[in-house]
């Protein structure tokens, strides 16, 4: 299709903003949500500057009713979801296992898990009926490998790359693709959360990748656009590591 419609959740910053943007300068059509109105009606207004038809709508990814209004949503206004890049997520409260809590395992489970099944759920029904549609889910290394001190993200991450496979194959035979990302260390906010603001901490784990640097939200975003792509069509079930050659080790 000339114009896809592009559905991206969690698309206010860091990786899913640079998303938004690189389809945005395809001309495609963009739907973004997040959950602070004013920086999403100026990323609409952004994305429309681009030349994309653009619109913003509040969602917490968390929330099964507000899943579904959100699809509906894409469907008046643009009729169909041709990718969908689930992309709500969070590093949760950081620190050994013995330290963590119930309402930690359960917060970061709904943002970065739930999120990925609610948004599926509903999703998939309508790629199907299309005949079509790519779906990329946002891992990471973490769901790839252990890190002490991160086990809550560790595991959430886990199981992203379970659903995934999961529902590739549950939909392969009907032209509809489900894929992750895992992405390495990016230079987002998040990343700063998660070595604790401190430039030190961030210099070493840049450090631990094998390109010695961390990656860019636009390098992820590349990645994201190819596995939308028809340049990517016999590609389903994987999940593609952008992370400098670290989980090659």
């Amino acid at each position: 299709m000339k114009q896809p419609t592009i559905l991206i959740t969690g698309a206010l910053t860091g990786i899913g903003r640079a998303t938004a943007l690189a389809f945005a300068k395809t001309g495609a059509n963009v739907l973004v949500s997040g959950r602070r109105d004013d920086a999403g009606a100026a990323l609409a207004l952004e994305l429309r500057a681009l030349g994309a038809r653009a619109e913003y709508v509040r969602a917490d990814a968390t929330k099964e009713a507000e899943i579904k209004s959100l699809i509906a949503a894409v469907i008046d206004r643009f009729g169909r979801i041709d990718v969908a890049v689930n992309n709500a997520g969070t590093e949760g409260v950081l620190g050994a296992i013995t330290d963590q809590s119930e309402n930690n395992y359960r917060a970061t489970f709904d943002t970065n898990v739930l999120s990925v099944l609610l948004a599926m759920k509903h999703e998939l029904p309508l790629m199907t009926a299309q005949g079509s549609g790519s779906i990329i889910n946002l891992s990471s290394i973490a769901g790839k490998v252990g890190m002490a001190g991160a086990s809550i993200y560790v595991a959430s991450k886990h199981a992203v790359e379970g659903l995934t496979k999961s529902a590739a194959l549950e939909v392969a035979a009907t032209g509809v693709r489900v894929n992750a990302v895992a992405p390495g260390p990016v230079q987002t906010p998040m990343l700063d959360r998660f070595t604790g603001g401190n430039a030190g901490a961030k210099a070493g784990f840049e450090a631990m990748m094998p390109a010695k640097r961390s990656a860019t939200a636009d390098e992820i975003a590349e990645t994201i656009l190819f596995l939308a792509s028809d340049k990517a069509k016999f590609l389903t079930g994987q999940s593609i590591a952008v992370d400098g050659g670290y989980t090659a080790q």
